[in-house]
């Protein structure tokens, strides 16, 4: 298995500061096309375990960047936990000026590499839960679960803001990605052991996505899915002939032995399914 077929797969991992870790698919699913439905993993909520040191803060926000203060001061417990609490909830979060996040067609953490200004505007974010775990020394373990679009490394930023000692985040661990948790993945180090047997216990297609709703097509329908054909009622298996939802949206398709082929499209005027992830 190739290093880029690793990095289709990978699910998990979560950032340079944490062991990357891979969710077992019978497919990739980083190949599927950029406009993916919102119910997919990337698009759901996630919980992880963060590590965060007080008394210091860097640029990156974490704790590979360069330091922009050191205070050495380490907050106590009650204060971290009364910290927390407006860092929960629904509001609006600035992505960390080394991000993903594009200016004018140009990712920002290009230009804060070349020590160019930053400005980000706000996202909205939901956070269900942050709780302190632990405190060991300066390091703060806080579990998480938050909304896709979050940046656990600003929210370290801004605890330690909230505390007066500033902070940066010392380590990452994502535990779940929608349905999808840290149990069902395997660690580089095994799938490197073990090689191409590694796909022996990959998850089928048949468990990604659950929350959207299925439709069984008859033989001709599946024909069609395998040429990208547009699908009508008459290929959709009796017994399920409405289509669920309205324009756009999406649903899974199955062959005839439950099979999932293919993601759809509703399409105007709502009597027609449009294939746009193909499977087979």
């Amino acid at each position: 298995m190739t290093s880029s077929r690793l990095r289709d797969v990978h699910c998990m991992s979560v950032a340079s500061v944490t062991p990357g870790r891979w969710i077992r698919w019978r497919r990739a699913y980083s190949r599927w096309p950029a406009a993916r439905p919102r119910d997919s993993s990337g698009s759901s909520d996630k919980e992880y375990e963060a590590t965060v040191r007080f008394g210091v803060a860097t640029d990156s926000y974490d704790i590979t960047g360069a330091q922009t203060a050191n205070s050495g001061l380490v907050p106590t417990a009650a204060a971290i936990e009364a910290a927390l609490e407006p860092l929960r909830g629904d509001y609006e979060q600035v992505p960390p000026a080394f991000s993903a996040k594009k200016i004018g067609g140009e990712r920002a953490y290009a230009k804060a590499r070349r020590d160019e200004a930053v400005t980000l505007s706000a996202v909205p974010v939901s956070v269900g839960r942050a709780e302190l775990l632990e405190l060991t020394g300066a390091s703060a373990r806080i579990a998480i679960t938050c909304s896709s679009g979050f940046y656990v490394r600003s929210f370290a930023h801004r605890l330690g803001e909230l505390v007066g000692a500033g902070a940066c985040l010392e380590s990452l661990r994502r535990t779940r990605s929608g349905e999808f948790t840290i149990d069902q993945a395997v660690g580089l180090e095994h799938v490197q052991r073990v090689g191409s047997a590694v796909t022996e216990g990959w998850l089928p297609l048949e468990r990604l996505l659950p929350r959207l709703p299925a439709i069984c097509l008859d033989a001709e329908g599946r024909k069609r899915v395998s040429h990208g054909r547009m699908l009508e009622r008459s290929h959709v298996q009796s017994g399920q002939e409405s289509m669920p939802g309205g324009e756009g949206a999406w649903v899974r398709l199955l062959d005839q032995n439950g099979q999932l082929i293919a993601l759809a499209n509703v399409a105007a005027p709502g009597d027609f399914l449009h294939p746009a992830v193909v499977l087979i």
